[in-house]
């Protein structure tokens, strides 16, 4: 029985009536409720299974980087195998945070750039050149905090995760990228959900295969003078549709309780939005 099995046994067990619990292409949905944590944790310590965590701390986002590991050591993965990857361009301001047993902190030095939209675009081309020894990447935007519990029930092959920003609206008002010239390019008619680009990940293989999939296409749209609406959030959107995700994660998994408060239907806030202002990051 496949690891992605198990899984979906696990979720469905768990019962929800109130949330979509999965795909109309037969991938589980992650919510509260939805999954056994016991059961999967002894499955992935009998496989021996490292996670990779990898997260872009470019020019002042390097700031978040403390309560980023601080949080992830409290609520990620917790009694698994962890290997943080920080790509950073400012080595020397990474924060030394004690790590558990079995979690280790690696920090990649790379370029920066002077737009964060390129920043943005570049993670895909930096990720692709992942080669470590682990098991699964996820991906996370550094700007965030881990509030609950974040483990095992998330891995798949390929996982995306539900926008908050987009749950429960109709697809017409995704914002995909919606000009045919970009490789990107959603048409108004197609489309399953709109993911986020802070929280995304899978095996290894599968997460390289993604992550090359989007940097090409970036190629592709800057050689015809065309830069995506949402940058690499865009890509990823256009690539989930043509590949479709092993497992979807709820907006429990990124959530801006400051916009958008905390609904019912979310039983738990596991990794939420920092309060700051963009333009002073960014800038």
């Amino acid at each position: 029985m496949s690891f992605v099995s198990c899984t979906c046994e696990s979720l469905l067990e768990g019962g929800r009536k109130d949330v979509l619990v999965l795909t109309p292409w037969l991938a589980p949905t992650v919510w509260e409720g939805t999954f056994n944590i016991d059961i999967l944790n002894e499955q992935l310590r009998l496989r021996n299974t490292t996670i990779g965590l990898t997260v872009f701390a470019i020019k002042k986002y390097v700031a978040f980087l403390e309560l980023f590991l601080q949080t992830a050591e409290k609520h990620v993965m917790v009694g698994h195998k962890v290997s943080y990857h920080v790509f950073t361009d400012r080595a020397g301001d990474v924060p030394r945070a004690p790590l558990g047993e079995g979690r280790q902190g690696v920090v990649l030095e790379v370029r920066s750039y002077w737009r964060w939209q390129d920043v943005s675009t570049h993670r895909m081309e930096m990720i692709r050149r992942f080669l470590h020894e682990v098991d699964y990447l996820v991906c996370a935007d550094v700007d965030m905090r881990f509030r609950d519990h974040v483990g095992v029930e998330i891995l798949s092959p390929l996982f995306g995760t539900l926008h908050p920003g987009f749950y429960g609206v109709a697809r017409e008002a995704f914002t995909y990228e919606r000009r045919p010239q970009s490789q990107a390019h959603v048409p108004r008619d197609e489309g399953d959900f709109y993911y986020a680009g802070g929280f995304c990940g899978g095996s290894v293989a599968e997460v390289l295969r993604l992550t090359s999939a989007c940097h090409q296409a970036t190629v592709v749209d800057r050689a015809h003078g065309i830069e995506a609406v949402w940058h690499d959030e865009s890509h990823l959107n256009r690539y989930l549709l043509d590949h479709k995700p092993t497992k979807v994660l709820s907006p429990e998994y990124l959530w801006d309780e400051q916009l958008l408060g905390w609904p019912a239907v979310v039983r738990k806030l596991r990794y939420v939005t920092v309060p700051k202002s963009h333009q002073g990051i960014r800038d």
